[in-house]
């Protein structure tokens, strides 16, 4: 078993979707990024891609490219999930926090989660997503932007 851990965070801006777990939250501003910005799919990505020693999401998918502007992170994860597999890898384990003042998220989180086992092919019992506030705290307490943190076990296939 291997063990990941993925970090992200975007800015809060007009004029954007908020894209959370593969789906758009009503919210008046969205994150502002390169692809759709989604900061937990995101996290999630580079949980897995440092759980196979694949480098991070900046490297496999940079800003730069004009092939990743708007995609849906959504894509960028079931192609990190397919480099894994590649590697000799299956996802076992995903658990992620999203934290970010508004809106509440606590009534989106089972589809979000269901979004996420679907592209890994893993069970939603394998997947936890939970949404925290910073109590006030910080550029997410002031609402500014959200940041999202994801664990991933990867087992690898021979050991099956």
């Amino acid at each position: 078993m291997r063990i990941g851990f993925g970090y992200d965070s975007h800015r809060l801006v007009e004029g954007r979707s908020l894209i959370l777990g593969g789906m758009e939250i009503p919210h008046e501003r969205g994150l502002l990024g390169h692809s759709d910005a989604d900061v937990l799919i995101h996290a999630i990505c580079d949980a897995v891609l440092g759980a196979v020693g694949g480098g991070d999401i900046g490297r496999r998918f940079p800003d730069t490219d004009p092939e990743y502007k708007d995609i849906s992170s959504m894509r960028l994860l079931r192609q990190v999930s397919l480099m894994a597999e590649e590697k000799g890898f299956l996802i076992n384990n995903v658990d992620s926090t999203i934290v970010i003042e508004k809106p509440k998220l606590a009534g989106y989180l089972h589809e979000m989660i269901m979004n996420i086992s679907d592209v890994l092919c893993i069970s939603q019992s394998r997947v936890n997503v939970k949404a925290k506030t910073n109590e006030g705290m910080g550029f997410v307490g002031r609402s500014e932007g959200v940041v999202a943190f994801a664990v991933v076990t990867v087992m690898e296939k021979s050991r099956m």
